[in-house]
């Protein structure tokens, strides 16, 4: 095999393979097929990277394709965020299409079913229809309703559509083999009645086709060349292909459906039922919460399209279910945004700290570099005064020769300025300290080419002005879950392992100045704390920071602890 076949993945060289075998190259399509009943998460992203990545790839079209065959649980507020998500990961479909659009299609071909004796209508309760299915190891048994005629068939599906009976009591099945080895081929259900209204067709049907009725027949009035699913649906691939022999001409494109591995990611949960009892429990403050999965939780946090898109090309494309490490995402992030953000200073924990033999009244704006991996960042000024705020825990009285930040009688370098030597403090009537007081060397400012300047001093410690600090608020955000797999526990539910301190609110935390105009979005690196965004309910008046990644891993030390 040629080193650039190895390269491939086991889809590329499918498609390859259907190239060299006659497939004409323009007539390659792909579609990307979400279901509007819930935002998109980091499992969908990588179908999305994988669908419009190989549109990209070989300059064919990829459609968006809603599979909006359920109005009891679809919505346009989904519509609209779906949308919303691909387009700000970066990609562009050449089609917007629903599948609602084919209802009146699916249905006069279902009619056709019936005609050819293939479908029939059922009255039988959900659980009987169910008991009759059989197991994976004996055959099923025919419904009594199965040899209905052709006529009756008719009469009882349009009656169906006219919406004369209730929910629940008649379903349309295909008449196929209930001794099956695969029990997707035991009369499957075409469509149920819903008496529901649908957010596009408003209240014109009264049924609904199920989805391994629909998939497939879009595909192939989309002329889909390769219809890429979740591997939970290689098992409805006969099934597929069955619903495709009934309606193909023989002369236009025949859509093959291929299978490949959902994204599952350590400590959260993909299912998009569990995401939603998220929201509707109030565990979290919406689809859009920072310690969801989903893209827009991800956005709001402060991850960034580049990421994700990284992301799910290192994770890769695999034939079987794996658990991708929610650290490689982080990783992805932080490799990003290390060469993006501004580095910018901010306290979270603040104390006072005043340079005693610093003259009164005055200040100083230091240069600070914007970004030293980004040689075009630029720099820009921080005001520097008497008074200033570090970090609680970056002050001992007393501490052993392994704490290299600020202890009394000891120096440390505060980041671009001056080395500074601890001398006093001075506490409250409870023993907290209220102010520490340091002295400083006036030839040391960092760049200023002094000998003192180039004293090599191991603790370096980030500060605010006060006099020129901005107030702000601080999300620091962790993972939801505490257990690498919440959902996989069957004498548990999945929400009692939801980690109590996944939200740490911060609301007396101090910026430096220049983010005093810093957008909604906006990224910086807090220098020694983390990667942090502004949040959307930041303001001028109130600015809020969420935190997207600390910079060390905390979790694992508490991993290598348990």
């Amino acid at each position: 095999m040629s080193e650039e076949k190895k390269s491939l993945n086991f889809l590329e060289q499918i498609i390859e393979e259907d190239l060299a075998n006659g497939l004409s190259r323009d007539k390659l399509r792909f579609r990307f097929p979400p279901e509007p009943n819930g935002y998109l998460h980091i499992g969908h992203a990588a179908s999305i990277c994988l669908n419009f990545g190989l549109g990209l790839k070989y300059n064919a079209p990829v459609n968006l394709r809603f599979d909006d065959t359920n109005p009891a649980k679809e919505e346009q507020e989904y519509v609209d965020a779906i949308k919303k998500d691909i387009q700000w990961l970066g990609f562009k479909w050449a089609n917007e299409l629903y599948s609602s659009d084919y209802f009146q299609q699916l249905y006069d071909w279902a009619i056709q079913l019936i005609k050819k004796g293939l479908a029939y209508v059922d009255d039988q309760s959900s659980s009987e229809i169910a008991a009759q299915k059989g197991t994976p190891t004996e055959a099923g048994t025919n419904s009594p309703n199965r040899d209905r005629s052709i006529e009756e068939n008719l009469e009882l599906f349009e009656k169906m559509k006219n919406g004369e009976f209730p929910e629940g009591s008649h379903v349309l099945r295909a008449k196929i083999d209930m001794a099956s080895p695969n029990m997707h081929m035991r009369d499957p259900i075409l469509y149920r009645i819903l008496n529901k209204e649908h957010h596009r067709t408003g209240n014109t049907w009264n049924i609904y086709p199920m989805y391994d009725w629909t998939h497939g027949e879009s595909d192939y009035i989309e002329q889909i060349s390769h219809s890429i699913c979740t591997l939970e649906f290689k098992s409805h691939r006969e099934l597929y292909d069955w619903y495709l022999d009934q309606v193909y001409s023989g002369k236009d494109l025949r859509p093959k459906q291929r299978e490949f591995a959902r994204r599952n990611l350590s400590y959260t949960v993909m299912s998009k039922r569990k995401l939603l009892q998220l929201v509707e429990e109030g565990y979290v403050n919406g689809w859009d919460d920072p310690r969801m999965p989903t893209i827009s939780g991800l956005r709001r946090r402060g991850y960034t399209p580049k990421s994700i898109i990284k992301f799910s090309e290192v994770a890769g494309i695999s034939k079987r279910d794996n658990v991708t490490d929610v650290a490689l995402l982080e990783f992805c992030i932080k490799d990003d945004l290390n060469k993006t953000a501004p580095r910018v200073m901010a306290v979270l924990n603040p104390v006072k700290l005043v340079i005693t033999n610093f003259p009164e009244g005055k200040e100083e704006w230091l240069e600070a570099e914007n970004n030293p991996e980004d040689e075009n960042a630029g720099s820009r000024k921080v005001p520097f005064s008497r008074e200033i705020y570090i970090e609680k825990e970056d002050f001992r009285e007393e501490a052993n020769k392994k704490f290299f930040r600020l202890k009394l009688g000891k120096e440390v370098r505060l980041k671009n300025a001056y080395i500074i030597k601890a001398e006093s403090v001075i506490k409250d009537e409870n023993g907290e300290i209220t102010e520490i007081h340091c002295t400083y060397d006036p030839l040391s400012r960092s760049g200023s080419g002094t000998e003192e300047s180039k004293r090599k001093i191991k603790g370096t410690l980030h500060w605010v002005s006060i006099a020129h600090a901005v107030k702000a608020e601080v999300r620091l955000y962790d993972r939801l879950f505490s257990d690498e797999a919440p959902d996989n526990h069957k004498d548990k539910d999945f929400k009692e392992f939801i980690n109590p301190n996944s939200l740490e609110i911060i609301d007396n935390a101090y910026v430096e100045p220049s983010l005093k105009e810093a957008n909604i979005g906006d990224k910086f690196q807090f220098q020694r704390l983390g990667y942090f965004c502004v949040d959307t309910d930041s303001s001028t008046e109130n600015l809020v920071f969420n935190r997207t990644v600390p910079l060390r891993d905390s979790w694992a030390k508490i991993e290598k602890k348990n």
